[in-house]
C-alpha cells in the first residue's frame, strides 16, 4: 500500500553512478520508481557517472568530473568515501523540506557512513545489500584469500551488516548469508530482488523490425547462425572466461552460434582471449552499451547466457533475458534457481563444458518450448520484478 504522506529519502551510492551495469541500475531502478510515488529523493554519489532524468543528484565538487571509476574495489574509492563522509552532514542538513525521513544506503560503505549519519541525527537507516564486501573484493582480486586483511574486513562487514534498522538484500540467498553468518536479526531482513521494466525489454517481435535488421546488419552478425546475447559485466567472477571456453567447444559445430557480449571493462583483454582461443569469428564485443539502447540489442538474440559464478552477489541480470522471453542458459546457482526456477537451462557451477551443454539445449529446444518458457519468464517478471513492486516493498520498510 502507497504511504499517505511523501517521504524525504537521502540515498547514499558510494560508486560512480550513473553506469549501465547492474548495481546502478537497481539503484536507478529503485529512486526514480520512489520519486515517481511522491518521494524526494536526493542521491549523494562519487562526480564520476552520468546524470539521470529525473533523480537529482549530491556530488563532491573537488574531483574531477569526468574521471571515470573502475569497476569493484580500489585506492581511489577509499578517498571518495572519504570525501561524501564530509559532504553527508550538509546533504542532510540542507536536504529539502527539513532533514531527511530516512536514509537508504547502497553498498556496504553507504551503509557505514548511514549508520553514523543516521546515529547523529535519529534518522533510520535502510541498507540495500547486494553481497558480501569481502567477497566482493577477493573476487576482484582486490585482496588474496590468505590477506591478513581478510579477517578484519570480515569482522568490520558483520559489525555493518547488524547496524542498520533495516536490511534489503538482493536474493534469498543474500538474506540467508545475513541471518547465518552475521547474526541478523531475521526481523530486519527482508529479500527485496532486482527488478525491471518489462514495457521496456520485450520480444523481438515486439521491436521495430527495421531498427533490429539496421542494427544487425551494422553488428556485423551471421545470418544463419543463432544469436547468443550476454549483456553484464566482464569479469572472472561473471564467468566471462568461462563463455568463451564454451563457445570454443561449440565452434566445431555445423552451425555454432555467435555470441554477442555486450559490457564492460577489459574488452581487449576478453577479445585477445577469444582470439588465442580461435573463436574471433563466433564473438562480437560491444563494449558498454547503453541500458536505453538494451532492449533492441536483446531482442537479436535467439538464447542469452548467464555465466555468472559468484556464490555472494545476485544476479538481476537475468530479469531482462526474463522479460524478452528469451530461453536461459545459466550456472546453477541458488540465485539463478530463484529467478528461472525450473525454467532455466542449467549447467554445472564453473563447468565450461558443461554450460556448452545448457547453451545447446536452449538453442535446440523447439518452437512450442522455447515460446512456453519464454511466456512463463516474462509472466514471472510481471508478477513478482517490477520496479513498482520494488517501491512498494521499500515503503513498508
Amino acid at each position: 500500500m502507497q504511504l499517505k504522506r511523501s517521504l524525504r529519502i537521502l540515498a547514499i551510492a558510494p560508486t560512480g553512478f550513473y553506469a549501465d551495469y547492474g548495481c546502478h541500475v537497481r539503484i536507478r531502478g529503485q529512486m526514480a520508481a520512489l520519486a515517481e510515488r511522491g518521494h524526494c529523493v536526493r542521491i549523494l554519489t562519487y562526480p564520476s557517472g552520468r546524470d539521470v532524468d529525473g533523480l537529482a543528484m549530491i556530488r563532491p565538487p573537488l574531483w574531477p568530473r569526468g574521471k571515470t571509476m573502475p569497476v569493484g574495489s580500489s585506492r581511489r574509492k577509499l578517498l571518495l568515501d572519504v570525501l561524501l563522509g564530509a559532504l553527508l552532514p550538509a546533504a542532510a542538513l540542507r536536504f529539502p523540506g527539513g532533514r531527511p525521513d530516512v536514509i537508504h544506503a547502497y553498498l556496504h560503505e553507504g551503509a557505514l557512513l548511514g549508520t553514523l549519519l543516521g546515529r547523529a541525527l535519529r534518522v533510520p537507516v535502510v541498507f540495500d545489500y547486494q553481497g558480501s564486501l569481502t567477497e566482493e573484493m577477493l573476487d576482484h582480486r582486490f585482496l588474496r584469500l590468505n590477506s591478513p586483511l581478510v579477517p578484519v574486513l570480515r569482522a568490520l562487514e558483520r559489525w555493518i551488516d547488524r547496524q542498520p534498522q533495516a536490511i534489503l538484500a538482493s536474493s534469498v540467498q543474500a538474506t540467508r548469508q545475513l541471518v547465518k553468518g552475521s547474526a541478523v536479526l531475521p526481523s530486519r531482513v527482508s529479500t527485496l530482488s532486482d527488478s525491471v521494466d518489462p514495457a521496456i525489454f520485450r520480444s523481438r517481435t515486439e521491436q521495430p523490425a527495421a531498427e533490429l535488421a539496421a542494427l544487425r546488419t551494422r553488428l556485423r552478425l551471421p545470418a544463419d547462425r543463432p544469436v547468443v546475447v550476454y549483456l553484464g559485466l566482464l569479469a572472472p567472477y561473471q564467468g566471462t572466461e568461462l563463455l568463451l571456453h564454451a563457445l570454443k567447444l561449440l565452434a566445431a559445430h555445423d552451425r555454432p552460434p555467435h555470441c554477442l557480449i555486450m559490457g564492460f571493462p577489459d574488452v581487449d583483454h576478453y577479445r585477445n582471449l577469444a582470439a588465442s582461443l580461435g573463436v574471433t569469428q563466433n564473438v562480437t564485443f560491444t563494449g558498454a552499451v547503453p541500458y536505453e539502447d538494451a532492449p533492441l540489442y536483446l531482442a537479436l538474440g535467439d538464447a542469452a547466457v548467464a555465466p555468472k559464478v559468484s556464490a555472494t552477489e545476485g544476479s538481476g541480470k537475468l530479469l531482462p533475458f526474463m522479460a524478452a522471453g528469451l530461453p536461459i542458459a545459466a550456472f546453477d546457482t541458488p540465485v539463478h534457481r530463484e529467478y528461472l526456477g525450473d525454467l532455466g537451462f542449467y549447467a554445472r557451477l564453473g563447468d565450461s563444458e558443461s554450460l556448452a551443454g545448457a547453451l545447446e539445449r536452449a538453442l535446440s529446444a523447439g518452437p512450442d518450448e522455447k515460446a512456453r518458457r519464454g511466456w512463463l519468464l516474462r509472466a514471472r517478471v510481471i508478477e513478482r520484478y517490477t520496479w513498482q513492486h520494488a517501491a512498494q516493498e521499500i515503503e513498508t520498510q
